[in-house]
C-alpha cells in the first residue's frame, strides 16, 4: 500500500508543479493587460470559473504525465541502466537487463547483456572445472589414504622444517605407544606437529644433509637410515627418503620417514647376548675345574697308564670347551658390532662434513689434508661424526689446538681416517680416558663412547706420533663398502630415474567400455618387442635366438617391465649374423629352446597390443615357432614401419634409425632385441599424437591406415 501511495504521489507531483507553473504564468500575463481588459477578463472567467479550473487541472495532469513519461524514457533510462549494471558488477547476480529507453540505451543494454551471457558461460566452465578438480583431488586423497592405510610400515611425511604433513594410522599407533613417557601421554603425531618432538633435530638434519649431497651428485634413489632412541626408552630404526620438487629434481621440498620399532628385537638380542655371556662365564668356570682336576691327576700314587689316559681325556675336553667358548665369544662380539645398521657413504662426503662441523662448532679451523678419491665406507656416519667432533673438542678445550687436519686413505683393504694436529702429544692414560668416557660436546651429551663407536664398526682406534711431520694423530680403521653396493654406483648415477611402481591414471582406464578396435591408442596397453634371428628366412630354417620386449601402459613407457631372453636355436649361428647382433654360439648354447621361451613371452604380452618395427618379419618367426610351443599370438599388431609411412609418406627412408632421428629418439643398444624394442617403443609413443593430428585416433583407424600404405604389401 505504501508503495502504491508513493507511486501515486510521484506521478502527481509533476502535474501539481505544472499546474502551479501555469497559474503563476496566467497571473503574470493578466498583470500586463490594461485595467479595462483585465476587468472584462475576470468577469468572463467568473462566469465559467468551475469549467476553467477543471480544464486547467486536467490539462496540467495530462501534460505532467507526458513530461514524466518522456523523462523516464529518455532521461532516466541511462541512469537506471548504470545502476543495474553496477549491481551485476559488484554483486553475485547472474541475469540479463531489461531497461526501456532510447535506441542508444537499448544498444548499450544489448552489449551489456551479451557480456553477461559470456561471463555466465565462462563462470559455468570455471565452476565445472573446479568441481571436477575437487572431485579428482578428493579421489586422489581417498586413494592415497587407502594405500597408506594398507602399508605395514609407519610412514610420516614432513616439510623441511620438520612439520608433519601426512601420516598413516600405523604411524599414529606407533607414536601413541611412545607418548606415555612424554608430556603425560600427549599425542606426538598430528598435522602441523613437529617431528622433533620425537627425534633429535641434529640427527634428522644430518640424515637430510646426507640425502641432499647424494641427490646433488645425481643419485637416482638417495636415502639415509639411522637408529635412534626416544625419551620413552624406545628404539626406532628410521629410513629417510626425499620429497623432490617436480620443477627441479635436485631440489628437496621435504622428506618421508619410514619407521620401525626395534625395541623388542633389540631387547631380545640383548637377552641372547646375556645368555651367551653367562654361557661363556660358566664354561670358563668349568674349564677352571677341569684344569684343577688335571693338577690332581698328578697324584704320584696313580699308575702311569691311568694317569696318562685321564690326562688325555681332560686335555681333549679342555681343548674342545675352549674352542666352543672362543666360537661363542666371537659370534657374540660380531653380533654386537653389526647390530646397528651401517650405510654406504662416500668418504669425501664424510670428511667434508666433519671439517665443516668442527669449524662451525669449535673455536678452530679444520682442513682436509688428503682423500683417496672414490673411497666408499660402510659406516654409521652420525655416530662417527660425533666421535670426531668430541675428540676435536677435547683437543681445543684442553690443549688449545687451533688447526686440525683430516686425512682419509685406503690401507690393507680398510679405510684409514686420521685426525691430525701439531702440538703436544698425549699420554696413554689421557687417550684411554677420552676413548672410554661418554662423549659430550658443547653441553650436549651422548650415551656412547669412542670405543663403542669403533666396536660398532668392527674397526680400530689408536693414538700415535708422526715423527716426520712432528705431529700427532688419532687414527681410525673403518670398513669399506662392498664392491658394487654403494648407493651411487655408476649404474645409478647414469641410469634412469627411480622406477614407477604406481600410476593413479590407471584407475580411469575402462577397457570394457568399448571394443578393442574402437578404443583410443592413448588408452591401450602395448607390448613392444623385437627378435634377433639366425637369418631372414623363417620358412627355410632360420630361427629366433633372442627376444626382447617392454610395455607401454596408460601412455607411459614402463622401463622396469622388461622381457629379455636368449634362445638356443638348435643349429649353428652364421658368422654374418654374429657381426650384426653380436650373439655368439657360446652365448646361446645351454639356453632354453623356443618351446620354453615363447610361452613365457606370450604370458608377458597377454592382454596387450603387439608393436614391432617391420612387424611382419618378427611375426613370421613367432608363427613358425607357435606349433611347437602350444601358444598362439592372436592379439592385434601395429607396425611402426607402416605407421611411419602413414605419418611421413614423402620420406625416403622408414628404417628404425631414420624414424628415430626424425622423432628425436636416442639410439641406444641397437641390434640387440631389447635395445631395438626400447627405441621402437619411444618412437611409437611420439607417433601417437602425430596420428591423432591426422584424425587417426583409435586402434582400428591406425591399422586401417597402415594397411593402405605401399609397404604393407611386403610379406615374409
Amino acid at each position: 500500500m505504501k508503495q502504491d501511495v508513493r507511486a501515486f504521489i510521484a506521478a502527481l507531483l509533476p502535474a501539481l508543479a505544472l499546474a502551479l507553473w501555469t497559474l503563476a504564468l496566467g497571473l503574470g500575463l493578466s498583470a500586463t493587460l490594461p485595467a479595462g481588459e483585465r476587468q472584462r477578463l475576470w468577469a468572463l472567467l467568473q462566469e465559467r470559473i468551475a469549467l476553467v479550473l477543471m480544464g486547467w487541472l486536467l490539462a496540467s495532469l495530462a501534460l505532467g504525465a507526458l513530461l514524466r513519461r518522456a523523462w523516464l524514457h529518455w532521461g532516466a533510462s541511462s541512469a537506471r541502466l548504470a545502476e543495474q549494471a553496477q549491481v551485476l558488477v559488484q554483486g553475485d547476480v547472474q541475469r540479463e537487463l531489461a531497461v526501456p529507453g532510447a535506441a542508444e540505451v537499448q544498444a548499450l543494454q544489448q552489449a551489456i547483456n551479451a557480456l553477461v551471457r559470456q561471463r555466465g558461460a565462462l563462470q559455468s566452465g570455471v565452476d565445472a572445472r573446479v568441481q571436477a578438480a575437487a572431485r579428482d583431488i578428493e579421489l586422489e586423497r581417498s586413494r592415497l589414504a587407502a594405500l597408506m592405510a594398507e602399508l605395514a610400515q609407519s610412514v610420516v611425511v614432513c616439510n623441511l622444517d620438520g612439520r608433519i604433513l601426512l601420516y598413516n594410522a600405523r604411524a599414529r599407533l606407533q607414536f601413541r605407544a611412545l607418548s606415555d613417557a612424554v608430556a603425560g601421554g600427549a599425542e606426538l603425531v598430528g598435522i602441523g606437529r613437529s617431528i622433533y618432538a620425537v627425534f633429535d633435530r641434529e640427527l634428522v638434519a644430518h640424515a637430510l644433509e646426507s640425502v641432499q649431497q647424494r641427490l646433488q651428485r645425481g643419485a637416482a634413489n638417495p636415502s639415509a637410515q639411522f637408529v635412534t632412541g626416544t625419551r620413552g626408552g624406545q628404539l626406532l630404526r628410521v629410513q629417510m627418503a626425499p620429497v623432490r620438487d617436480p620443477a627441479a629434481q635436485d631440489s628437496v621440498l621435504g622428506f618421508v620417514l619410514m619407521l620401525e620399532n626395534i625395541t623388542r628385537d633389540f631387547a631380545d638380542e640383548n637377552e641372547r647376548d646375556h645368555m651367551l655371556h653367562r654361557l661363556t662365564e660358566t664354561s670358563r668356570a668349568s674349564l677352571g675345574n677341569l684344569q684343577a682336576a688335571v693338577e690332581l691327576l698328578d697324584d704320584p700314587e696313580l699308575d702311569a697308564a691311568t694317569r696318562e689316559r685321564f690326562q688325555a681325556v681332560v686335555r681333549e675336553e679342555v681343548g674342545a670347551m675352549s674352542a666352543r667358548i672362543r666360537e661363542v665369544a666371537q659370534h657374540t662380539t660380531q653380533a654386537m658390532k653389526t647390530r646397528w645398521p651401517l650405510e654406504d657413504m662416500l668418504g669425501a662426503d664424510l670428511v667434508a662434513t666433519a671439517a665443516r662441523r668442527i669449524g662451525e662448532r669449535l673455536d678452530c679451523r679444520a682442513v682436509v689434508d688428503t682423500i683417496t678419491p672414490g673411497l666408499w665406507l660402510k659406516v654409521d656416519s652420525y655416530s662417527l661424526l660425533q666421535a670426531l667432533l668430541y675428540l676435536a673438542a677435547r683437543l681445543v678445550e684442553d690443549y688449545q689446538v687451533r688447526l686440525l687436519q683430516l686425512r682419509l686413505v685406503e690401507r690393507d683393504g680398510r679405510a684409514q681416517l686420521d685426525l691430525l694436529w701439531i702440538g703436544a702429544g698425549l699420554s696413554t692414560e689421557t687417550v684411554t680416558g677420552w676413548e672410554t668416557e661418554t662423549m659430550r660436546v658443547g653441553g650436549q651429551g651422548s650415551a656412547l663412547t669412542v670405543r663403542d663407536i669403533v666396536e660398532r664398526h668392527g674397526g680400530a682406534f689408536w693414538f700415535e706420533r708422526e715423527r716426520v711431520r712432528h705431529g700427532n694423530v688419532f687414527r681410525f680403521l673403518l670398513p669399506l663398502a662392498a664392491q658394487g653396493t654403494a648407493l651411487e654406483s655408476e649404474d645409478l648415477l647414469h641410469g634412469d630415474s627411480r622406477p614407477e611402481f604406481y600410476d593413479f591414471d590407471l584407475y580411469g582406464s575402462r577397457e570394457a567400455d568399448a571394443a578393442l578396435g574402437e578404443r583410443a591408442l592413448a588408452e591401450l596397453s602395448f607390448t613392444v618387442f623385437d627378435t634377433e634371428t639366425t637369418g631372414l628366412a623363417p620358412r627355410e630354417g632360420d630361427r629366433i635366438i633372442q627376444i626382447g620386449a617392454t610395455r607401454i601402459v596408460a601412455g607411459k613407457l614402463r622401463r622396469q617391465e622388461l622381457f629379455e631372453q636368449l634362445v638356443d636355436p638348435g643349429r649353428d649361428l652364421p658368422a654374418a649374423g654374429i657381426a650384426i647382433h653380436g650373439i655368439t654360439q657360446a652365448m646361446v648354447n645351454g639356453q632354453p629352446g623356443i618351446e620354453q621361451v615363447l610361452p613365457a613371452f606370450h604370458a608377458f604380452a597377454q592382454d596387450t597390443v603387439l608393436v614391432a618395427h617391420n612387424a611382419a618379419f618378427d611375426m613370421a618367426f613367432l608363427q613358425v615357432a607357435e606349433a611347437g610351443s602350444g601358444v598362439r599370438f592372436t592379439q592385434p599388431v601395429l607396425d611402426t614401419l607402416l605407421l611411419s609411412a602413414v605419418i611421413h609418406p614423402q620420406q625416403e627412408s622408414h628404417s628404425l634409425e631414420a624414424i628415430a632421428e626424425r622423432l628425436g629418439v636416442s639410439l641406444l643398444g641397437r641390434h640387440t632385441a631389447l635395445g631395438d624394442a626400447m627405441v621402437t617403443a619411444e618412437a611409437f609413443l611420439k607417433m601417437v599424437p602425430l596420428l591423432a593430428a591426422m584424425g587417426i585416433v583409435t586402434l582400428a583407424q591406425a591399422r586401417e591406415a597402415a594397411q593402405q600404405t605401399y609397404l604393407a604389401r611386403v610379406r615374409y
